[in-house]
């Protein structure tokens, strides 16, 4: 029996644990009796640079992987985007799709935002756990960053072509897709050859797209393998908890907001879910929503969403409409404040709705851009920004879970749109 990509995927994640979990008990510097690398023996320092060696070697993998999505992100999206537009051959076109889009996307996030709001608020992790609170100046390793609107708008134009593409800045290949792709419809005949040629070049891309992604298993098992080798199963215990809190969060979301969203517009949701479930997978053992985006594509066509529809709206997505770490970033703050004894009042909760609702939207191609925007929220409210801390010791299996969140959330507003637009097709057999 072939194996698809979801079960190589699982089984690549299920080896990966097995193997950190077995480096790292080998090299665990428990045996010695310490807990931690500080005064240690040169015996205890092989030990520590052995895990830390394996985790490189093992961590290779998954950065062959990602790069060479990164490699094909940019003309991919460049290719079928301008295609998509130059076939719609009117900027009201655009225009339209465009504000119905901005606006789907508005209000994933205030759902995303209040559902984590209310959660935090509900099982309040903070107030069940214990945990030992960092000592007032402990360096996160994280910087808060203020966004501003001028950041925000010199971000989104880009100054160079050549650069958004070597640097993967989505947001900006759109920008520079959307006056390339109006521009050719607008010279008419002279246009139909370079748009017949970026048609073939999406298609060259989605070919590559189907070599990389036998690479997809491999990258998972070296990534889970890295992270288990380095940092243990035992950490989990500690965070059980707020773990099993943030997981439930999201899976309420998946199961029920995005369920209702699609019910209200006649969308087979669960089928829709079948079609992009390798994407999820591959995002959550990944831990980045970057990385299925290709796949993403492919199978949104087949789910019968008109490429045009896929090509302007899920790029946007990846920039706008990431409503796992909208959630992460309610929810690890209300943490946070709660694990300090800080009572939030529905004044100031209702503020950092707002405030996220806006800087949210500013951090595209921003490095850990969810720990940053937290970091900045912590400082807004007065909360101790060595807080955050707190999460970084589980920050990684979180995001496994708001990548995944954040490509079905994609998916979803993909489908909306298509919808409102009347270029929902028929869906191919699965």
């Amino acid at each position: 029996m072939k194996l698809n990509i979801t079960w190589k995927i699982f089984i690549g994640m299920t080896v990966g644990i097995i193997v950190g979990f077995f480096i790292h008990n080998h090299f665990d510097l428990g045996q010695f009796g310490i807990k931690d690398a500080v005064a240690l023996t040169p015996e205890q320092v092989k030990a520590n640079d052995s895990i830390k060696d394996w985790s490189s070697y093992l961590q290779l993998l998954s950065k062959i992987f990602l790069r060479l999505i990164q490699m094909i992100l940019g003309p991919l999206v460049f290719s079928i985007l301008t295609v998509g537009i130059a076939k719609l051959g009117d900027f009201k076109v655009v225009g339209r799709i465009g504000l119905k889009t901005l606006g789907y996307f508005y209000f994933a996030t205030i759902l995303s935002l209040v559902t984590g709001l209310i959660a935090v608020n509900i099982m309040k992790p903070g107030k069940v756990m214990t945990l030992d609170l960092p000592s007032s100046g402990t360096e996160t390793g994280v910087e808060a960053k203020k966004m501003t609107l001028e950041n925000f708008i010199t971000h989104v134009f880009p100054k160079s072509i050549f650069e958004a593409l070597s640097t993967n800045e989505v947001l900006q290949i759109v920008v520079f897709s959307l006056f390339f792709g109006i521009a050719l419809a607008a010279i008419g005949e002279k246009g139909k050859s370079v748009t017949k040629a970026l048609d073939a070049i999406s298609e060259v891309m989605f070919k590559i797209v189907g070599y990389v992604m036998t690479f997809a298993p491999y990258a998972v098992f070296g990534s889970v393998a890295a992270v288990i080798a380095s940092k243990g199963l035992g950490v989990l215990g500690g965070y059980l908890y707020l773990i099993v809190c943030f997981f439930a969060t999201l899976a309420f979301f998946i199961v029920i907001v995005l369920w209702v969203i699609c019910l209200t517009q006649k969308i087979d949701y669960w089928n829709l879910l079948k079609f992009v479930k390798d994407a999820l997978f591959l995002s959550f053992s990944t831990a980045s929503s970057e990385a299925s985006m290709p796949l993403q594509i492919e199978q949104l066509k087949k789910f019968g969403i008109s490429e045009r529809i896929i090509s302007f709206v899920l790029p946007l997505g990846y920039s706008f409409n990431l409503d796992g770490s909208m959630m992460y970033m309610t929810f690890a703050t209300g943490f946070i404040a709660q694990i300090y004894g800080i009572e939030l009042t529905l004044g100031q909760q209702i503020t950092m709705l707002l405030t996220l609702l806006l800087t949210s939207k500013g951090i595209a191609g921003v490095p850990r851009a969810s720990l940053v925007v937290i970091a900045g929220t912590l400082t807004m409210f007065g909360l101790p920004q060595e807080g955050i801390s707190l999460v970084l010791a589980v920050d990684w299996l979180l995001d496994m879970g708001r990548s995944a969140t954040s490509v079905a959330g994609n998916a979803v507003a993909t489908a909306v749109v298509a919808k409102w637009e009347g270029e929902m097709g028929e869906s191919q057999p699965l």
